[in-house]
C-alpha cells in the first residue's frame, strides 16, 4: 500500500495557490475538507474570508481551526476525503501572535503532514522573496515561515511554486541533481 499523497503549493500574495490547491481537491473525487486558518480580527479580513468561502462553493465541509493543525490531521484525514490545509502563512501568524515555539510546532506539524492517512494539500506564502524587513518581529517572522516552507516542501510528496497563476512543478523533478 503506498503512502498517501502530499501536495505543498507556494506563491505570492494572490498568485493563484489557493485556487489551485481547490481545483486539484476537486479532480480528486473525494470528499472535500478544508481547514481554515485565518483569524476575522477585523472588517477587512472577514469580508475576505467571506469572499473566498464564496467563491470556494459548496460541497466542502470547513474546519476553522488557528493552532492545531496536528490534532486537525490525525482526526480528518483518511483514505476518502482529501484535507487542504489554507493556509500555513496565517497558521504561522498565529502561533507567533500567541507567543509560542515556531520550531517545535514546524517539527509537530512536519511529522504530522509525514503520518497522514489520506490526501492533503498545503497552501503557503513564499515570504522570501522581498526586502529585508526593517523590525525584528518581521525578521523572525519571515525566517520561519522559509523554514517552515523548507520542511514542508521537504516532506510532502509533491511541491508547485505557482507565479501569475501558472503552477512551477518544484517536487518531483526530473531530474534530481542540480550540477554545473
Amino acid at each position: 500500500m503506498s503512502e498517501p499523497s502530499t501536495t505543498f503549493i507556494l506563491g505570492g500574495a494572490r498568485s493563484g495557490k489557493s485556487r489551485l490547491a481547490e481545483r486539484l481537491c476537486l479532480r480528486s473525487g473525494l470528499k472535500r475538507v478544508y481547514v481554515a486558518t485565518g483569524a476575522a480580527w477585523d472588517e477587512e479580513m472577514r469580508e475576505r474570508i467571506g469572499l473566498h468561502q464564496q467563491q470556494r462553493g459548496t460541497g466542502w465541509t470547513t474546519i476553522e481551526e488557528q493552532t492545531d493543525l496536528t490534532g486537525v490531521l490525525s482526526r480528518e484525514t483518511a483514505p476518502d476525503r482529501v484535507v487542504l490545509v489554507d493556509c500555513l502563512t496565517l497558521w504561522l501568524t498565529n502561533l507567533l501572535l500567541a507567543e509560542c515555539d515556531l520550531h517545535a510546532e514546524t517539527e509537530q506539524l512536519v511529522s504530522a503532514a509525514r503520518a497522514v492517512a489520506g490526501p492533503c494539500v498545503f497552501v503557503s506564502n513564499e515570504t522570501g522573496l522581498g526586502i529585508v524587513p526593517d523590525n525584528r518581529l518581521a525578521r523572525t517572522f519571515r525566517d520561519a515561515q522559509g523554514r517552515l516552507n523548507q520542511a514542508m516542501a521537504d516532506v510532502c510528496t509533491q511541491a508547485v511554486f505557482v507565479a501569475a497563476g501558472q503552477p512551477i512543478l518544484l517536487k518531483p523533478r526530473q531530474d534530481p541533481e542540480i550540477t554545473l
